[in-house]
């Protein structure tokens, strides 16, 4: 499960997920991407299924890239526990996705190939997805 290995601060505010994303939204790696189409929070074990679903899918075939990391921590407080007493502890922790975030990348395995992983991965996350190829002659 992906966690940062250590933190300065352990309990962050919520936050809000306002407008698109401005990094991570060009395929960088590979030959194809999973591009996110909505903003949400992804947790590590979602990340962690849809990883797994795309390396079974193409039999160890191929490279994956995963262009998103669970910095965020959540915190949930205890059940039938009274208000007040401060935060709760960490429960999980999620990466933080806005719209044309680019997830995951694969190079190595045809293009059909990569559509059903893509498509399989697409169903263990939260989000509406959308398969992207790399812009042959991109901008300089």
């Amino acid at each position: 499960m992906l966690m940062p290995k250590r933190v300065k601060r352990r309990r962050v505010h919520r936050g809000r997920m306002k407008g698109v994303a401005n990094k991570g939204n060009q395929v960088a790696y590979g030959e194809y991407g999973l591009v996110s189409l909505e903003p949400s929070w992804v947790t590590s074990n979602q990340i962690e299924a849809a990883r797994i679903a795309m390396t079974r899918y193409v039999k160890r075939g191929g490279k994956v890239w995963i262009n998103i990391f669970p910095h965020k921590p959540i915190t949930k407080k205890p059940a039938e526990t009274r208000m007040g007493s401060g935060k709760g502890s960490v429960e999980y922790w999620v990466a933080v996705v806005k719209p044309g975030r680019v997830m995951f990348e694969m190079a190595g395995v045809p293009e059909e190939v990569a559509r059903e992983a893509f498509r399989l991965a697409s169903h263990k996350l939260p989000v509406k997805c959308k398969f992207v190829k790399k812009e042959e002659g991109g901008e300089c």
